[in-house]
């Protein structure tokens, strides 16, 4: 009786670990194999970015006010009308306060507290992080961190950014971890890609190039392009608008930038300075979910080249209006206002 029972014990576990292995192979063909052995990662170095002056000004400004580094990574005051980030909680983390998430996505604390925050973790790690999209404990971010934006950043940029964070006061801020839906945390392990050699300093010789790496850097299109249900950009519709953002601010779908008819062909660079400055577009108020008081910040030379690089975009036909009915789109599959007329 002991050995058929020793035998039967023997039997469920071999099954079960085959089971366990049918899943695995199942999940690797569904979803890649990255979803099964996790995601593609360096190894992190010990260098330590060198303090200066110059790169703690230049961080600042990029955090600040161009990739918006700030805007997710520190709370904000709902109750004030443009929703400003809360006194004396810079970059100290908070839950993303946006609806129709896959789960709870937590913008981390990245002040220097030992406790809470980014004080243990390297500056390999932190640019690992910010352009890698693998986290200081080897898992995949979720992509709301535009790390795939953030490949661009040249090697001296990051290192900027990253002597910025290190200089922030400490905030004891304890947050629950990102807790995301099972496939959604799996698809997501696919995505990250290390970085093997050096980011060079970017072209900046003519207004457009310059405007093509801000809006990259800004990760202008991840809001103003639409999503398939998968969570994929359609590349077709890019800067066309659509995307759909929902929270305490109410559901908004982004603008059409491009220079299409149905988007902002109308715009000269004053407008759209002023926008960006003001956040009105002539009498209408833009929605405080579009950061436009951490653009404010930018120069006027900056704001200039990016309205020279949107200038060049390829004109996408896509009618999208938060003051119109809401309906469905055909081309974005998307219910926004002036779906019905695409």
């Amino acid at each position: 009786m002991v050995e058929r029972i020793r035998r039967n014990g023997k039997a469920k576990r071999r099954a079960a670990a085959g089971m366990i292995a049918l899943a695995a192979t199942a999940i690797a063909l569904a979803l890649g194999c990255r979803a099964v052995i996790g995601p593609r990662a360096r190894v992190t170095t010990s260098r330590t970015m060198e303090r200066t002056a110059a790169r703690l000004a230049r961080g600042k400004y990029l955090a600040e006010n161009v990739s918006a580094c700030m805007e997710c990574h520190t709370p904000h005051d709902a109750a004030a009308r443009v929703s400003p980030l809360t006194a004396g909680r810079v970059g100290s983390g908070q839950l993303l306060p946006l609806e129709d998430m896959p789960g709870r996505v937590v913008a981390p604390n990245l002040t220097p507290d030992a406790e809470t925050g980014a004080g243990n973790w390297t500056d390999d790690q932190l640019a690992r992080a910010i352009r890698e999209g693998v986290g200081h404990d080897g898992r995949a971010l979720f992509p709301g961190m535009p790390y795939q934006r953030f490949r661009t950043l040249s090697d001296e940029d990051v290192a900027s950014i990253i002597v910025y964070l290190r200089a922030l006061p400490p905030v004891r801020n304890a947050l629950p971890p990102t807790k995301l839906n099972p496939e959604v945390k799996l698809m997501i392990r696919e995505l990250p890609r290390p970085l093997r050699g050096a980011v060079p300093e970017p072209d900046l010789s003519t207004p457009e190039k310059r405007g093509a790496y801000l809006t990259e850097v800004a990760a202008c299109a991840d809001c103003h392009t639409p999503m398939t249900k998968r969570g994929k950009r359609m590349k077709e519709l890019e800067f066309s608008g659509g995307f759909i953002l929902t929270g305490a601010f109410g559901r908004v779908a982004s603008a059409n930038l491009t220079p299409d008819p149905s988007g902002i062909p109308y715009y000269d660079a004053p407008m759209f300075m002023s926008a960006m400055r003001n956040g009105m577009v002539g009498a209408r108020e833009l929605n405080p979910i579009m950061p436009w008081t951490t653009y404010s910040g930018m120069t006027d030379e900056d704001l200039a080249a990016i309205f020279a690089y949107l200038k060049t975009l390829a004109p996408v036909s896509h009618r999208v209006d938060n003051a119109e009915a809401v309906a469905f789109c055909r081309r974005c599959r998307q219910k926004h206002g002036f779906g019905a007329r695409n």
